[in-house]
């Protein structure tokens, strides 16, 4: 076996509290590193991959251990270790170019100002920014940028190139094209990478070997996955491979196992409360007459909606003719890029965004209004961060339950904290909780509503991968108990497949419009372990991943 270029031997590391609590973030890290391989280090929120890539970089001392770079111990920050974090880091005021020659500058005095210059425009020119020069970072995308923050680790010419976590706030368009970046890179500079991601799909996508990291505290590397497939790796093709396919399942299983240990407790299924809630915005009496056998078909209606928004240049039709029937208790997700009007759609639906032209109906009533009949869960959840979980979902529940006893929304409310996994955390304020803990306390509050539909604008797309797959189970779990009629706007092909019985598949903007849906003839429940091993449900990914990538171009799309 060639001798490593990197070495981890037992590294430990801890922190300490202001209030002398102490922390074991990394419980042992073991790991060889092969010159010009690509590792990916893949694990749990909060379970130490940025302690671990700032080891390596030298930017912290570890508690006991060894880390050899060659056989010598690193000690501190230098040029042979290049490092792009999640947030770009770039100076505002400075041009691509000029970002790119601080780095430059300041590790390659030995060169002329010429070989120093066409060593920038080189590095900027391989991550495809040779146009971008003599922008500044306020004229760049979030894509652009952390391309300009790629090119100035590589203009060091490091022995090793880290990344953590820098393609993790981009869209799933933006970071495609990322993955592919880095991926050529890989190719053209054949240099040692390490990669921290929580994106099984890009692990898989980019890497060589995949190492799985337990979850906190006292982090090891659990297992190790040799990648062997094929390079160059199209994710189109990837999806058919049965040995990707048997891979992907082998470290989702992993992983779960690994979750089993950390996931919050969900209490044990209880009734669902009876409370009727009260309509804010009773029909008329001939309607209730009319409707008294419920509906079940074409229980909501889009039809021809437009939504145009004015410009300094002119009216800008954002979305149209966007024409959709659901009925009662049905499930639908919508997909597409950036920039396609899925949210739009989604505000509309709730009454928060005024209808251009068209309309839609919702158990016979058009939407003209926001009420708490149409439950919205957003990104972020917007709770009171001075109350707690029982009294940011009891507010939505005293106002559609005011004829109920107060032991009746009690009931309520703590049903379905206990539904989302807070039974043990019903009194704790918002502000002491986790980005997933908040996530949990907005459905909970949506759910308590008893809406008449339920709206999901991309809610878990602020969490990392492995907190979002906990929430989609809490929500398939919650959702098959109260069967509300629901849309969910999302870039996840896994999850809007997981969650849905149609997916509809939006073209790009402006001008967005339904480009096809897919029906999703999976049984329910759904469990994300059968799903993986269900033989249509790569047909079903392959199917939106073909759509997603014959629209990855047109306005918004990046300049290459």
């Amino acid at each position: 076996m060639t001798d490593p270029i990197l070495s981890l031997r037992n590294v430990r590391k801890r922190y300490t509290s202001k209030t002398g609590a102490v922390t074991d973030v990394l419980g042992g890290i073991d790991l060889d590193v092969i010159e010009s391989e690509f590792i990916a280090v893949l694990g749990f929120s909060g379970a130490g991959k940025t302690t671990l890539i700032s080891a390596i970089a030298g930017l912290i001392e570890p508690d006991a251990g060894e880390l050899l770079l060659r056989g010598k111990p690193i000690d501190g920050p230098d040029r042979n270790r290049g490092l792009v974090f999640q947030s770009y880091s770039l100076l505002p005021w400075l041009t691509v170019a000029q970002n790119v020659a601080l780095a430059v500058d300041a590790v390659h005095k030995d060169r002329t100002a010429e070989a120093r210059r066409a060593l920038v425009r080189q590095k900027v020119e391989l991550v495809g920014l040779g146009h971008a020069m003599d922008r500044r970072p306020a004229q760049l995308s979030g894509g652009m940028r952390q391309r300009v923050a790629v090119a100035r680790a590589l203009a060091m010419e490091p022995e090793i190139l880290l990344l953590d976590e820098p393609l993790s706030a981009l869209d799933a368009l933006t970071r495609a094209k990322l993955q592919d970046e880095i991926d050529r890179i890989r190719a053209e500079e054949k240099r040692t990478i390490i990669l921290v991601t929580n994106d099984v799909d890009e692990a898989l996508l980019l890497a060589d070997r995949v190492a799985v990291l337990t979850p906190a505290p006292a982090a090891r590397i659990g297992r190790i996955f040799p990648v062997t497939l094929p390079r160059p790796r199209d994710r189109e093709a990837m999806n058919d491979s049965p040995a990707f396919q048997a891979l992907r399942t082998q470290i989702v299983d992993y992983l779960g196992a690994l979750a089993g240990g950390k996931a919050d407790v969900v209490a044990e299924a209880g009734s669902l409360p009876t409370m009727t809630p009260l309509d804010l915005a009773p029909p008329p009496k001939a309607y209730l007459d009319a409707a008294r056998g419920g509906i079940e078909r074409r229980y909501m209606e889009f039809y021809s909606l437009h939504k145009v928004y004015p410009t300094p240049k002119g009216p800008l039709t954002v979305v149209q003719d966007f024409n959709l029937l659901m009925d009662k208790g049905e499930f639908v997700s919508l997909i597409g890029h950036s920039g396609c009007g899925k949210s739009t759609v989604l505000t509309m639906a709730a009454g928060l965004n005024p209808i251009s032209k068209g309309g839609i109906v919702l158990d016979y009533r058009e939407i003209d209004v926001a009420g708490p009949d149409k439950a919205v869960v957003f990104q972020a959840p917007s709770l009171m961060p001075w109350l707690t979980a029982r009294q940011n979902v009891a507010l939505g529940v005293e106002r559609v339950y005011p004829h109920a006893s107060r032991a009746e929304r009690r009931e309520i409310v703590d049903y379905y904290l206990d539904r989302v996994g807070l039974a043990d955390a019903r009194d704790k304020v918002a502000a002491e909780m986790s980005n997933g803990m908040r996530q949990r306390v907005g459905i909970a509050r949506a759910f308590a509503l008893s809406p008449r539909l339920l709206l999901l604008d991309e809610p878990f797309g602020m969490l990392d991968s492995l907190t979002r797959w906990d929430l989609q189970d809490v929500l398939v779990e919650v959702w098959n108990r109260t069967k509300v009629t629901a849309i969910m706007v999302t870039h996840d092909v896994d999850e809007a497949i997981l969650l849905a019985d149609r997916v509809v598949m939006m073209t790009n903007g402006p001008n967005a419009t339904i480009g096809k849906i897919l029906k999703v003839d999976l049984p329910r429940p759904r469990d994300r372990k059968a799903l993986l091993k269900h033989p249509a449900f790569y047909d079903y990914r392959q199917e939106v991943l073909l759509f997603l990538a014959e629209h990855d171009h047109g306005p918004h799309a990046e300049a290459a």
